[in-house]
């Protein structure tokens, strides 16, 4: 299972990679899009859009089940990945290089998980 030790991650399987603008990418870990299978549909939030940390903002659908994306963090959306809409397959190929959205947040990223502590979570999890 590949986890970038670059990155921040939550619980519900998001990862986050903080910018050096102070911007963040956002998408599903590896984890998440194995466990969902081949990928069909992607539902990305609006640009401008404000998110709550938590906020069921984004789904992914494959052909097992849908799912919901939650923002790792509040802020502002600034950008979306409308390539992952057009080709949803390709979170399958790479989820680290497919993002879905990107953030100019309102907090920190203190709150999200370590790489190391999102693998101990994910192997309490199998």
């Amino acid at each position: 299972m590949n986890v970038p030790e670059n990155l921040k991650y939550t619980a519900s399987h998001e990862w986050v990679k903080a910018e050096a603008d102070g911007t963040v990418t956002i998408g599903i870990t590896d984890f998440a899009q194995d466990a969902l299978g081949d990928l069909v549909f992607v539902d990305l939030p609006e640009v401008g859009r404000t998110l709550s940390a938590g906020e069921n903002c984004a789904v992914v659908e494959s052909v097992k089940a849908a799912s919901d994306v939650y923002a790792p963090v509040a802020g502002e959306v600034i950008a979306v990945n409308d390539a992952v809409k057009d080709a949803p397959e390709s979170i399958n190929g790479d989820a680290f290089a497919a993002w879905m959205w990107k953030m100019k947040p309102a907090a920190d990223l203190a709150s999200l998980m370590s790489a190391e502590a999102y693998k101990q979570n994910i192997a309490a999890q199998k």
